[in-house]
């Protein structure tokens, strides 16, 4: 039976200014292996709040093993007080994943907790909703939880989203009086999703030289559910990452197929900021 996995935050919510506090003392020489208090000292959280803002930064792709990710690294250099849209995406992307990040997708993004659930599962159904859909509709799969804690968990996603402190420029979703909108994204530069789609083509395919282009518009946990947009649209992302040259498209006789033309995902990454600036 599935489980919520929402509770890493304890009752703090995302905010960049915690994030950037904890990423700053990732990127100094002791990293994050430091007791509470040393932590405290270095970031200016709270003891009850430094563990969970830790998970944050670690569920967002920021921090691995007490250390910045390559990609942390990337954005600490590029974009130091954590502005750029590009890296609200960026942390959106490894949040949709819980903590599992890009290991093999399971067979129910359920599976991986409530934030999985959210965004594979119920949003490519339900563009437009209210916290009580999203919290009837989750109860039936998340059946041990209460309608209490569901309705606390997922306020706090659903602030991830729409709060200015946290990653409402992305406009993931967009809030209109009690109705949340996902139908208009603003998506990040070809570079930014050509990473994207390197990442998830790793995962998925690892060394093979080409994929089926429906594989990839319809992969249940890959990059229209991640950027909040059709299959159509992004048919529309594989076109524009080919005329960057990140992919080659075969589409003279079908089956119609993607080729990788990128070197590595991390200079996708670096050539985001640099094209964005």
């Amino acid at each position: 039976m599935p489980k919520l996995q929402l509770s890493f935050h304890t009752t703090f919510a995302f905010k960049r200014e915690d994030i950037l506090k904890i990423t700053q003392a990732a990127a100094e020489e002791k990293g994050l292996g430091d007791t509470l208090e040393g932590l405290m000292d270095r970031t200016g959280l709270g003891n009850k709040k430094v563990m969970p803002m830790k998970s944050w930064a670690s569920r967002a792709g920021l921090i691995t093993a007490n250390v910045l990710s390559p990609e942390g690294r990337i954005i600490i250099e590029k974009d130091p007080l954590l502005e750029s849209s590009l890296t609200n995406w960026l942390m959106h992307f490894y949040l949709s994943f819980g903590d599992k990040g890009l290991q093999s997708s399971p067979e129910d993004p359920s599976e991986w907790g409530g934030w999985t659930y959210f965004i594979y599962k119920f949003l490519p159904q339900y563009r437009i909703f209210s916290g009580n859909d999203l919290v009837h509709t989750s109860a039936l799969v998340f059946e041990q939880e209460t309608t209490k804690n569901l309705t606390k968990n997922f306020k706090f996603v659903l602030r991830v989203y729409t709060e200015e402190q946290a990653l409402a420029n992305c406009k993931f979703l967009t809030q209109e009086n009690d109705q949340y909108i996902a139908a208009h994204p603003c998506l990040p530069n070809p570079y930014l999703v050509g990473y994207f789609f390197a990442k998830l083509w790793e995962r998925d395919f690892q060394d093979a030289k080409s994929a089926l282009t429906e594989s990839i518009l319809t992969q249940p946990m890959g990059l229209a559910p991640v950027l909040g947009i059709s299959a159509a649209a992004t048919q529309e992302q594989l076109n524009a990452l080919e005329a960057h040259g990140i992919i080659e498209q075969r589409r003279a006789v079908p089956p119609f197929q993607v080729i990788p033309r990128w070197d590595n995902p991390l200079s996708l990454l670096e050539k985001a900021y640099d094209s964005d600036r």
